[in-house]
């Protein structure tokens, strides 16, 4: 019997990672009747810009409501197979990027002309819903037929992560704020590859560990997944003058 590559296990550690994906139906599907709950993203959108450019993207592995959907709602049934390498590719992200954002910048300008009015806050709120109830469908198949968090590999508001996260290393001030997957000795490794074999973004730790016991792969999405499935319990979130070098 063929043993697969990536393994599903629990990534549900809090209330907010188990029950998230109500805030995501919530403005997705109950906005098409409320419009204005799709302004609700916006503050969503101001959070985790906010929080990467400190902690990376650790919103997306410990508060994303559709992270929420894809881990603990559709991840018992999903494929859970491994991601597709183009959808991972710079190009890939890249295009997705520049066809979203132009997307939904036609979107909020073709409303334009009744800002100041009434109207324009359901406009505004339905164009943030129906870019919600996009990522629930186009997101939803993606996690039930290849793996939980393939948007997550392309996903618009990972890439603004990545650019916040960026301006804080670039200013130094995420230095002592930014946590870390970290090995207590590199030489305690088993190298069995479990850490990678559980990951949701399907990344590999235990090869990529740096001169200062870290794992500094700017798409890990801090979820602590690997920390509590790691067969020698040396790997801990930490900060980088918390971490300890052997």
């Amino acid at each position: 019997m063929k043993t697969s590559l990536n393994i599903k296990t629990s990534r549900v550690f809090t209330p907010i990672r188990k029950y998230g994906w109500i805030f995501t139906l919530l403005v997705g599907i109950g906005g098409l009747w409320f419009p204005k709950l799709g302004l609700l993203v916006i503050l969503i959108i101001l959070s985790l810009l906010i929080m990467s450019f400190f902690k990376g993207r650790y919103w997306c592995g410990n508060f994303c409501p559709h992270g929420s959907l894809f881990d603990f709602i559709i991840m018992p049934v999903s494929g859970n197979k491994q991601i597709p390498s183009f959808l991972k590719s710079k190009i890939w992200v890249a295009l997705f990027f520049i066809w979203f954002g132009f997307n939904m910048g036609r979107k909020i300008l073709k409303i334009s002309d009744t800002f100041g009015t009434l109207s324009y806050w359901d406009q505004l709120g339905y164009v943030f819903v129906t870019t919600y109830l996009m990522v629930i469908i186009v997101g939803g198949l993606l996690s039930l037929f290849v793996a939980p968090r393939t948007w997550c590999q392309f996903c618009p508001m990972g890439v603004m992560q990545k650019g916040s996260y960026k301006l804080g290393k670039l200013l130094g001030v995420n230095k002592h704020t930014d946590e870390k997957i970290t090995i207590t000795d590199k030489d305690m490794c088993h190298n069995c590859g479990k850490c990678s074999r559980v990951c949701p973004m399907q990344l590999t730790p235990y090869q990529e560990f740096s001169d200062k016991n870290q794992f500094d792969h700017e798409a890990c999405i801090r979820c602590n997944t690997c920390v509590k499935n790691c067969t020698a319990g040396i790997l801990t979130l930490n900060k980088q003058h918390e971490e300890k070098v052997c």
